[in-house]
This record gives C-alpha cells, structure tokens and sequence, in this order.
C-alpha cells in the first residue's frame, strides 16, 4: 500500500546518536490548525525528543497539546495523518532524510512502518510498503500497550505532557518586569495531555557511521 500524503506541519530536533537528549517544542500553533472545528487538529505536533538508552534510540513524536484530562478522555489520532520521523545519517548533514521512520493510525492500530529508504523526500512522503511493528492505541487511564517486533517497540496513547516551561515568567521577561526565571520555576503545563508516539529502535538500524544523526519528524495528510 503506498499513499502519497502532503506535509501539513512540522517540529525538528538534532539528537546525538552517542547520548544526547534533545528536544524541540511548539505548543500553539495558528487557529487554523489547532483552532475549534479544525480539520488539522491531529496533524499539529508538539514536541519531539530523541534520546538513547543503551544501544537502542527512543523517538517521542508529540501531537495534540494542551489536552485537559477532560479533553482526553475523547481525543484520538486523526487516521488521514501520518506522522513520520526523518533521520539524516550522512556524514554531511545536508538535512535530506536518508531513512524515514512512518506511523499511521487505524481501527484503534498504530502501525510503524521503517526504518527504510523513502520513497520521496521533501515536503511529500510516499507511505512504505512493509509493516515493521504495531499495537493497540492505548486509551486513556488504561496500561501502556507495547507492541514488540524485529527489535523495535511502539507506543501510541495519550500521556501527561513532560515540557516543562514557565510560560508566566517568560512573559514577564519579555514585558520587562522580570530578568530570569525562577529556580524551580511553575510548569505551566502541567495538568495538561498529550496524544504520544514513542518508538524505540536499535542504533544499528538507523546506519549512523558517523555516530550522529539528525531527526526531525513531520505530519503528513492524505492528499
């Protein structure tokens, strides 16, 4: 099965293949994704992290912020969205994804498709052929659900949001009225959910010779 599926939004993040932790986060996006009857809500990404744990490398693919619990207890990954994690392992980091890594949601499935070559790269992306690995979307409240094949693992469910920021104080800086933050500061998110894809894979899968990668991850609608 391939579907060619148009890029809508996207969040990017450098990770360090060796042990880095890095991450990248845009919570509020423009009304016209995330806004009240929008179609895009399940496309608008909120974080992604990149990390290793041992010889293996997890993704954290973030969609959906700012969910209450109330909210959450609905929300739900958009099935005309894909949500895919570009890896560029070249040696000269010319930021084109040498290996994708796609996750489409159905039928209360998440299926995880790669590490692979894509098919295209850019702003579209072909959906690969091959299922890698999958499992049950976990509900809200309910044990994760981790789904395990070939060596690499996913998760897809909602999950309280981990972004720490003091929104209140950066604006008080910003105004003039404050010259740093606290220590500790008052996370403003906290309290609040987000839907997650987590995916754990082994490093030597991802063909990084050089011992560094560049990941970034995208939203994808059918087109």
């Amino acid at each position: 099965m391939k579907n060619k599926m148009k890029m809508l939004g996207a969040a990017c993040v450098v990770a360090v293949a060796s042990g880095a932790y890095l991450i990248a986060a845009d919570h509020i996006d423009a009304p016209g994704v995330t806004g009240a009857g929008s179609a895009s809500v399940g496309s608008d990404i909120t974080d992604v992290y990149a990390f290793a744990n041992g010889d293996n490398m997890v993704f954290v693919v973030n969609t959906q912020g700012l969910l209450s619990p109330a909210a959450t207890a609905s929300a739900s990954f958009d099935e005309e969205v894909m949500l895919e994690i570009n890896i560029d392992n070249s040696g000269t980091k010319d930021n084109v994804e040498d290996l994708v890594i796609q996750a489409t949601f159905e039928n209360g499935t998440v299926k995880v498709y790669g590490p692979a070559t894509p098919v295209t790269t850019g702003l579209q992306s072909t959906l690969l052929s091959d299922v890698t690995v999958e499992a049950a979307i976990t509900e809200y409240g309910d044990a994760p659900v981790i789904g395990t094949a070939g060596g690499i693992k996913v998760f897809a469910g909602p999950r309280d949001d981990p972004f720490f920021f003091d929104l209140g104080r950066f604006k008080a800086i910003l105004g003039g009225t404050a010259t740093g933050f606290n220590d500790p500061g008052t996370d403003s998110f906290a309290g609040t959910n987000v839907m997650a894809l987590v995916i754990e894979i082994p490093k030597s899968q991802l063909g990084a010779g050089t011992g560094s990668i560049n990941v970034w991850a995208t939203s994808n609608r059918k087109m």
